[in-house]
């Protein structure tokens, strides 16, 4: 914590309900977020075959969000017991990943929202390309992995031993430098994102307008599209837009270019509820994978074997009956 920050009456209050919150907030969504990405993985992965309905872009979400998951017991064990014990390279490690499932899951949220919307705009100019799929899904991972070790890299160690995560205090850096990363992470972060999943959403609206010469089931696939645009939608505006409305600002707090108590307060506790709202996506994610995706919904409720081992099991069965008739 910093002079200003300690000159400000409200610091110690403020971080004990930081917190309080903090601690409670991902202890409710431990386990339903645990539960609900290794299912959606589970379904995915050996269920749900059809690819070309950006199955390999939803398993990566649900990936991201798991690691968010598996990133909580270090933050709730912190917050409940104001002390970090595991070390500063832990810590910022630990920082570092929750910025890296956060842009990750948007980064895939965008794209799920860009294929669904494809398929329905243009459902005969594509063709599944499962390796492309695959190959944008590692290059993502990449490209955000890259982009977030600024995060780390502009806190430092604490003088007071014990504090991580929001307590870090953040390096004194020039103004050109500061405003570079703030407009790079609310560009690549928040905008082009926003109006990407946004213009999807409008598309795919435009095109149930439309009448094909295969009527209802066109409809039909279409309606289900849209009903996962929207979700992707709903999402990132519940989830990561207000994040990016609070987070320049709690920036500049943490910097020190804000002075007044008043206004730092009230930019902290918004940025407190944002921060939590990012979170949740975590546990949005498995639910809109339910109530959007067919395959999904019908296999989940009523388990059945793959294809592959169907036809397998079908075969041998045919093959003992054969021989039995011999």
């Amino acid at each position: 914590m910093n002079d200003s920050q300690i000159n400000c009456t409200g610091g110690p209050m403020l971080q004990e309900l930081q917190h309080q919150v903090y601690a409670v907030v991902y202890s409710i969504i431990l386990a339903p977020g645990l539960l609900g990405n290794v299912l959606a993985l589970w379904v995915f992965r050996i269920y749900v075959r059809e690819t070309k309905r950006a199955v390999v872009f939803m398993m990566n979400l649900a990936v991201a969000d798991l690691l968010q998951v598996l990133s909580l017991p270090l933050r709730i064990y912190y917050y409940l017991n104001n002390y970090w014990p595991f070390g500063h390279p832990l810590c910022l490690f630990s920082f570092y990943l929750k910025y890296v499932n956060m842009y990750a899951s948007i980064y895939f949220l965008v794209l799920i929202s860009v294929r669904r919307c494809q398929l329905t705009v243009n459902p005969l100019m594509y063709k599944a390309r499962p390796k492309g799929d695959i190959f944008m899904s590692v290059f993502g991972w990449l490209l955000v992995c890259v982009i977030c070790i600024a995060f780390p890299l502009v806190r430092e160690k604490s003088e007071k031993p014990g504090e991580c995560f929001s307590e870090l205090p953040t390096k004194k850096i020039g103004v050109a430098t500061a405003s570079f990363l703030i407009i790079l992470a609310e560009l690549l972060g928040f905008i082009i994102p926003l109006v990407v999943v946004v213009s999807c959403s409008i598309l795919t609206i435009s095109s149930l307008k439309e009448v094909t010469t295969e009527g209802v089931h066109d409809f039909g696939e279409k309606h289900r599209a849209l009903k996962t645009v929207l979700s992707c939608t709903l999402v990132f505006l519940l989830c990561f837009a207000p994040y990016h409305i609070t987070m320049p600002l709690d920036f500049l707090v943490k910097a020190g270019a804000l002075e007044d108590c008043a206004t730092r307060n009230m930019i902290q506790r918004c940025h407190i509820i944002t921060l939590c709202l990012a979170s949740l996506n975590c546990t949005l994610d498995p639910i809109m994978y339910y109530f959007t995706s067919d395959e999904f919904r019908r296999r989940l409720g009523k388990p059945e074997m793959p294809d592959n081992l169907s036809r397998r099991l079908s075969c041998l069965t045919t093959q003992e009956g054969v021989q039995t008739s011999k």
